[in-house]
């Protein structure tokens, strides 16, 4: 009877942190989903991918490096970067990473860093709603060095409904204003949590995000 009652509260807890999980994802998406937009819009880079990115690397917006240093996407300083910097312990102690004022110079970022990196301009070849072929081409690419790390931003993908934050974009780009979308999350399949990954490329950064280069997710590879 004791091991029942332990077992039963073991579940409940479990069901509660899964639920409070999504919470703060859903509450993620929403505070930023215009500045995903915004940036597919100005340089190309799909809104599915840097939400998806922001929530993995950032860990819904709860990383160190987010809270302290506004760092969504972990990336790291690298020789090319001449702005304010934080050391924080990735995949080695006291690595650099950049720091911003606000999540807004962050987003911008991460869209210059994908933009302007040679090893980057293949996916801006991709048709935009190819989230499946970005999430693996930023693998490929060194973005993060975890195996999961394509199959992680594509389960957010396809549980949140972030490719509608495409489709907006792709809408207003063409002046089209009735940006009429639903989230049918309950058609969506029910993809379990999983922790931030914490391997990334070497450019990405991130005590929880990664655009140094090769850094962890939770800090990008980069």
């Amino acid at each position: 009877m004791l091991l029942k009652k332990i077992f039963a509260v073991l579940v409940f807890c479990l069901v509660v942190s899964g639920a409070f999980a999504q919470d703060k994802v859903e509450e993620y998406i929403r505070t930023y989903q215009e500045l995903a937009i915004k940036e597919m819009l100005r340089t190309g880079v799909p809104a599915a991918i840097t939400l998806a990115q922001g929530i993995l690397e950032s860990q819904s917006g709860e990383s160190d490096l987010a809270r302290k240093s506004n760092n969504h996407f972990g990336i790291k300083c690298k020789n090319d970067w001449t702005g304010a910097t934080v050391y924080h312990d990735d995949d080695a102690r006291g690595e650099c990473f950049r720091s911003y004022d606000n999540a807004e110079q962050s987003y911008r970022d991460h869209s210059d860093f994908l933009k302007s990196r040679p090893h980057y301009t293949f996916l801006f070849s991709l048709d935009p709603t190819d989230f499946e072929g970005w999430a693996k081409g930023l693998k490929k690419a060194g973005y993060a060095t975890s195996p999961t790390y394509a199959d992680r931003l594509i389960g957010l993908i396809r549980r949140y409904n972030l490719q509608e934050y495409t489709l907006v974009a792709l809408n207003r780009k063409k002046g089209n204003e009735d940006e009429m979308f639903s989230y049918a999350k309950d058609e969506t399949p029910d993809i379990p949590e999983q922790p931030a990954d914490t391997t990334r490329d070497v450019e990405a950064v991130a005590p929880n995000s990664g655009t140094g280069e090769a850094e962890t997710v939770p800090a990008a590879v980069i």
